[in-house]
């Protein structure tokens, strides 16, 4: 088989976290996207906006009929409305194409190795396969096309789609077996059979997420925005009834000043801001590889009660590391340390090196030694040398080889157990007798900072779960090191599905996260299911949201930004109907002052005239949106705390912050537009 090189240069990684601060060249790149949104075919999804570009028309032919300044700084300032507001949606969408255009440097069409059902291979084009072709793909190819290795082993660069420069195993049979179409195999060769159709890809629904296309509103979205519908209805109505009301008091130029009034009275902020908000969250969760295949899982995860965690891995660093030595009575600290090295040399899994560092680094094996590698049999690994014969490995089945149980051994073991430990046994064998030297405790070490984090999380009224194969003594024993408020130990696939099932039964929504086939249930199940890159294609089938990192510690960071998202579309709501009061104080005393002296009490601002009035406070309408769109698209800061107390931050920051800026902000734009003639 002929091997091609891969020449073509590497894409660039999704970017990371960014601030919200927005620079005149996404204003620029994104202006064209905004100005296409102005068709009232893509407004009428926003019924606000679309009230907004109605009453804009509607002002230019009052214009054009009856030409004035006031009439045309409004209907400039109401189109400006309309547009910033599609600007918002634009620029939180033009902050995936970067990297859409990255990952489509992934689809390269490359030449492909298939095999024929009769043997052998044929060359085809990547773009011509379909679900269940097997491919051959060796040493500096690029695999084809989604898939699971079927045969063999291989280290592959995944760097283009998740950002980590280190090579990674993928492997048959097991939960590493997964592949993704765009990267590339650095050594070794490996079979995989193609799990997607052409166009329907990982990248392909990757680019279209990051892109916004494919983003369907939530079910917390369409509600707002039928809300924000039914007050546009509402003032509308208002609005048309003080028409009569205007004509009677001879109000100048009512229709205009009425269509002013309508829009600033509509949550007009929100509207525009609500559909970035949305897009950005689903960003910010891309920026940490995470991929959320719907936004209902965004805002499930902001409302999370319960968080399923497995403890390997996640809770622990997952590979077992010795940490001390407890020798028998009348066994040396030094014996029982060169039984453990020597027992510990054909042991290459990390907790056999782990042994070796622990009593002073490796050393050749001995000339004529035979080494005894571990087997699921016999759960010993050891060593052969002159006659001696030295093993380490279970408790009982060391026990079992050398013929003997010892009391003191039992009370070492049971202490290294109790406190979340495994014990391993080491013994020896020489000149026709055997004898128990002492345990080894292997520790599985809890990660730095865990336990902080689950004190946050519990600040946010989320438990935590770890779930464990692992005896009820042990798992108990590490979760009160971490910190976690639940077990469940020894635990089966039907038992993660019962507990998810079980809470989900109590009104409580469930995040967990997985890898293997075998959590594909639960994923399922659960409101917030985590799927690893790195696991079978079953997993990520099953949950709804994929982590490129395989990282299960993620979990935590998609919920707090579940949270921030929710935090966000509520904290600039509470802001649009706050800052809607000061603008009844400016255009209110505006229209009616005339004919109703006794209204001149509520211009408290003071503003130069009715026209200033009228048109500050359209001004800031505008205005407003743009100054709020970095907020919207970085997210409100979150903090973990209660919801009670989340609320009145809320209502203190951006409920009584959108009551007084408005004042402030109309009054700033009077002064300047008081200088205008004609107002």
């Amino acid at each position: 088989m002929n091997q091609s090189t891969v020449t073509e240069p590497e894409p660039s990684a999704p970017a990371k976290e960014s601030s919200g601060v927005l620079t005149t060249a996404q204003l620029v790149e994104a202006l064209p996207g905004a100005l296409r949104k102005l068709d009232p075919r893509q407004l009428i999804a926003t019924p606000v906006m679309l009230v907004v570009e109605a009453g804009a028309m509607l002002t230019t032919v009052l214009s054009v009929l009856d030409p004035s300044t006031l009439g045309w700084m409004v209907t400039v300032w109401l189109w400006l409305t309309v547009v910033f507001g599609a600007l918002a949606e634009s620029v939180a969408e033009g902050r995936g194409k970067a990297q859409a255009a990255s990952l489509r440097a992934l689809q390269t069409e490359t030449t492909a190795h298939r095999r024929l059902p009769g043997g052998g291979v044929e060359e085809v084009a990547s773009t011509s396969l379909h679900t269940g072709d097997v491919v051959v793909v060796a040493a500096g190819e690029r695999i084809p096309g989604d898939g699971e290795v079927i045969e063999g082993v291989a280290s592959v660069d995944e760097s283009a789609v998740t950002g980590e420069s280190a090579p990674v195993i993928r492997e048959s049979g097991g939960d590493r077996s997964a592949v993704t179409g765009g990267t590339v195999v650095l050594s070794d060769q490996i079979a995989v059979r193609i799990t997607s159709e052409p166009g329907q890809s990982f990248v392909d629904r990757m680019i279209s997420l990051v892109e916004g296309s494919a983003r369907q509103k939530t079910p917390n979205e369409i509600a707002l925005n039928v809300l924000l519908g039914a007050l546009t209805v509402i003032f509308v109505v208002v609005c048309v009834t003080l028409y009569p009301v205007a004509r009677y008091a001879d109000a100048d130029q009512s229709v205009l000043v009425l269509v002013a009034l309508l829009v600033c009275l509509i949550p007009t902020t929100i509207g525009a801001l609500l559909s970035a908000i949305g897009i950005a969250g689903m960003d910010r969760l891309v920026r940490r590889n995470v991929l959320a295949m719907s936004g209902r899982a965004v805002e499930a995860a902001g409302d999370i009660d319960v968080l399923l965690l497995d403890k390997t891995g996640t809770i622990t660093l997952g590979n077992r590391h010795a940490t001390e030595l407890l020798a028998l009575d009348g066994v040396s600290d030094e014996e029982l340390a060169e039984a453990a090295l020597l027992s510990s040399l054909a042991d290459e899994t990390p907790e056999g090196r782990s042994v070796v560092e622990l009593v002073g680094g490796r050393r050749p094996v001995p000339a004529g030694a035979t080494l005894v590698e571990f087997s699921a049999t016999t759960r010993m690994s050891g060593i052969d040398l002159d006659g001696r014969e030295v093993r380490k490995g279970a408790a009982s089945a060391v026990a079992a080889w050398a013929e003997q149980r010892d009391a003191q051994l039992d009370e070492l073991v049971e202490r290294v157990s109790s406190s979340g430990g495994t014990p391993l046994v080491v013994a020896e064998a020489a000149g026709g007798r055997r004898r128990l030297l002492g345990v080894i405790h292997l520790k599985d070490v809890v990660k730095p900072g865990m336990r902080e984090r689950f004190d946050e999380l519990r600040s946010m009224g989320i438990r935590t779960v770890m779930i464990t194969g692992d005896n009820a003594t042990t798992a108990h024993a590490i979760a009160a090191e971490a910190g976690v408020d639940d077990v469940l130990a020894e635990a089966t696939p039907e038992d993660k599905l019962g507990l998810i099932r079980q809470e989900q039964q109590g009104g409580r929504l469930v995040a967990m996260c997985g890898d293997g086939t075998n959590d594909a249930p639960a994923l399922a199940q659960a409101d917030v299911g985590v799927a690893m890159n790195t696991g079978t294609v079953a997993a990520k089938e099953a949950g709804n949201m994929v982590d490129l990192d395989s990282d299960p510690t993620k979990l935590i960071d998609v919920v707090e930004i579940g949270k921030q998202l929710l935090i966000t579309r509520g904290a600039l709501t509470t802001f649009s109907v706050a800052n809607d009061v000061a603008k009844y104080f400016a255009i209110l005393p505006a229209m009616f002052v005339v004919a109703f002296p006794q209204l001149d009490v509520l211009n408290v601002m003071q503003l130069s005239s009715p026209g200033s009035a009228i048109v500050s406070a359209v001004v800031f309408n505008a205005l407003i949106i743009v100054l709020l769109i970095p907020l919207a698209l970085r997210g409100v800061k979150y903090t973990p705390s209660s919801a009670s107390a989340l609320l009145r931050r809320n209502l203190l920051i951006y409920g009584i912050g959108g009551l007084i800026a408005p004042f402030i902000g109309i009054k700033l734009i009077d002064l300047v537009v008081s200088l205008l003639p004609g107002l």
